[in-house]
């Protein structure tokens, strides 16, 4: 060791040996007992948290995790450079080690805060659910993304802060500029309140059958700037979120029962009697059909059509599933031509009658007729 002691004492860069061997064994300190405390986590912490039935402190956990080594390796590199004591001249060699150590602490907390973003979300997520809240998928992750980026840009403001960088004059220097984007950014500001309103609001869910204008199709994606439809036809539409949030919207997802509308027309041919007696049969068969919402509905003779005897029939199905509801429609319709058959009575047709008359030849003199000869008569 005294052989050895000499070069201890040799100075690089204004730093003796000693110093630079003993922040490396500081440093090496830190890595092992960075690798014992994950260990120490992944064999015994977590197998007993694991037990536990609240998820709550698992969910702590695997944020702390990665940002509680870090912190071993931030505080091993902060005496290391108290031992190291690094040289202010002719550049502040000092000065920056801080600021770097400021700067990887105040990430650190930004990790921790950027991963408890996930317990905050989860837990009101389960609260929501157990109370009824408005609080939903969409809703959530859109406070998961907003809270994220609140705290990834007020982590970099104080990195830059930490490297002796002066924010205020930054934000000062950005004024013009930050106006001159805001308002080439209007469309985009004005699609993100449209997306918060949509979120709000609730107009729809991803799932969710619309029609809005000209558009129909089942919602896909509700984003930050844009709403993704699927139209019947398979295409995909991307829709602004504020053009939706200034346009009335259908949600035909929201019909607590489907509407059957229609008129039957039944020939001219039909009596009085039997016109009574199709209503009454229509109406009864809807009032014993287990299809068939029985709230309200309605069964009338209500006009004479151009061509046909027409009867009103209103009601609404039970189910609002698009294929259960074709299936009961159609069950309708083959009864009422049950019905209508055997009352002996036709469904009719758009026709149009011609009435012949024989006026005889032209060539041929016709006699008058009795008015006619009246009225020749002096």
């Amino acid at each position: 060791m005294e052989q050895l002691h000499p070069w201890f004492n040799l100075v690089f860069f204004g730093i003796s040996v000693k110093q630079y061997a003993l922040a490396g064994v500081i440093l090496l300190t830190c890595l092992i007992f960075k690798k014992l405390l994950s260990g120490l986590l992944s064999r015994v912490i977590f197998p007993f948290v694991d037990r536990t039935e609240n998820t709550f402190d698992d969910l702590l956990l695997q944020s702390i995790r990665r940002p509680l080594e870090l912190l071993v390796l931030i505080g091993g590199l902060f005496v290391a450079l108290q031992v190291l004591q690094l040289p202010t001249e002719p550049i502040n060699l000092h000065q920056m080690g801080q600021s770097v150590i400021k700067g990887l602490f105040t990430f650190n907390i930004a990790w921790v805060l950027f991963n408890a973003v996930d317990i905050l979300v989860q837990t009101t997520a389960r609260w929501a659910k157990r109370t009824g809240s408005p609080l939903d998928e969409h809703l959530l992750p859109f406070i998961r993304k907003t809270t994220r980026i609140f705290i990834v840009v007020l982590a970099i403001i104080l990195v830059i802060q930490n490297l002796g960088y002066s924010i205020s004059g930054l934000l000062a220097s950005l004024g013009i500029g930050g106006l001159a984007v805001a308002l080439a950014a209007k469309d985009t500001l004005s699609n993100i309140f449209g997306s918060i309103m949509i979120l709000l609001d609730r107009p729809f869910r991803v799932g969710d059958w619309v029609k809005t204008g000209d558009l129909e199709g089942v919602v896909e994606e509700i984003g930050f700037r844009s709403t993704k439809i699927r139209t019947f036809a398979k295409t995909m539409i991307t829709v602004p979120n504020n053009i939706i949030a200034t346009t009335a919207v259908n949600n035909f997802s929201r019909m607590p029962k489907r509407r059957i509308k229609m008129n039957v027309g039944v020939s001219y041919d039909s009596s009085p009697q039997q016109m009574r007696d199709a209503v009454t049969s229509i109406r009864t068969m809807l009032e014993q059909h287990p299809a068939i919402n029985q709230d309200f509905m309605l069964v009338n003779f209500t006009d004479f059509g151009a061509s046909s005897l027409d009867i009103l029939i209103y009601c609404f199905t039970t189910t609002t599933d698009w294929g259960e509801y074709l299936l009961a429609r159609e069950d309708v319709c083959l009864k009422i031509m049950d019905i209508v058959a055997d009352m002996g009575m036709e469904i009719a047709f758009p026709s149009q009658s011609l009435y012949l008359h024989d006026l005889g030849s032209a060539d041929e003199p016709r006699e008058p007729s009795q008015q006619q000869q009246e009225r020749l008569t002096p």
